[in-house]
């Protein structure tokens, strides 16, 4: 999966999270003579237990399931070149000056110019470059990118995410339990599941609106970051260069470029805008100009 990045990949835990939790209590708990939920009181509270379960379980196993989805990837821990070094030294450099742990450090292999941050806690976390950030862009904005990442971590953008979708998960499930009541007690617990699992997907769907918004906010907090750390010009000169590299794959027929460019760092076309986890770069660009 080239298109990974570290909110994407929560939110896709978050959602398998919720699924398994749906399975456990509606087929596992029944074996066992064990009926969760009641009143609308009653379903409010375990419809908040699901939503923040799985979103906070997602949290928790984040950095184990970015290692495990990563492809040719490779922690550095010692580094043997200049490269790597100047990429942990970076790290390490703005972990000490935030007075944070030092984050787990990778590469992967990627012809797409991207980079993700992911962990529970700023003390617990992961920072990864793609091999085609590396190839795509100098040193000076490589390290902007990295303090980029660096600005998510510190500013805990992880758990606020989490908790937004664990309010999202908590809407969706507290619907999906009402329309399954509704049925039941009329005696069409069959249609009443089947209609229930779809206003889940459907209302699952439509979550992601506000929890993509809140990242594209944070963006623009992780680009200052970087522009505290580097200087503005830095920044600006990555997020162009990346740029420059989407709009020269963009004009290739043959290209091997991700096609699902609306969850990565450069940005998003007008079609999917309200899915999309970055702002554009225009708009990324302007704002760290006014820095």
């Amino acid at each position: 999966m080239k298109w990974i990045k570290g909110i994407v990949l929560l939110l896709i835990s978050n959602l398998l999270f919720m699924v398994a939790i749906n399975v456990i209590v509606s087929f596992v708990l029944p074996l066992f003579g064990i009926t969760l939920g009641g009143d609308t009181a009653s379903l409010l509270t375990m419809a908040a237990i699901y939503g923040f379960a799985g979103a906070f379980l997602s949290l928790a196993f984040s950095k184990q399931a970015a290692r495990a989805m990563l492809s040719g990837s490779q922690q550095i821990t010692q580094p043997r070149s200049h490269v790597e070094q100047m990429i942990y030294g970076s790290v390490q450099e703005i972990a000490r000056r935030l007075n944070i742990t030092m984050p787990e450090v990778w590469v992967y292999e990627s012809p797409d110019p991207n980079a993700f941050a992911t962990g529970p806690s700023k003390n617990n976390s992961m920072v990864a470059v793609s091999t085609g950030l590396l190839q795509n862009l100098k040193e000076d904005e490589v390290r902007a990118v990295l303090a980029h990442e660096m600005g998510h971590v510190y500013n805990g953008d992880m758990f606020t995410t989490t908790v937004l979708a664990g309010l999202m998960n908590t809407f969706v499930f507290f619907i999906s339990m009402l329309v399954r009541r509704f049925f039941a007690e009329r005696d069409q617990e069959g249609l009443g599941f089947a209609l229930s699992f779809v206003v889940q997907l459907v209302l699952g769907f439509l979550a992601m609106i506000p929890i993509m918004w809140h990242s594209r906010r944070r963006e623009f907090g992780a680009d200052a970051f970087s522009a505290k750390v580097y200087g503005k010009g830095a920044m600006i000169s990555a997020l162009q260069g990346i740029e420059r590299w989407v709009s020269r794959a963009q004009m290739e027929p043959s290209s091997t470029a991700d096609p699902l460019v609306t969850f990565k760092i450069a940005g998003t076309s007008h079609v999917m805008r309200l899915f999309a986890s970055h702002p554009t770069m225009e708009e990324r660009i302007a704002a760290l100009e006014r820095v």
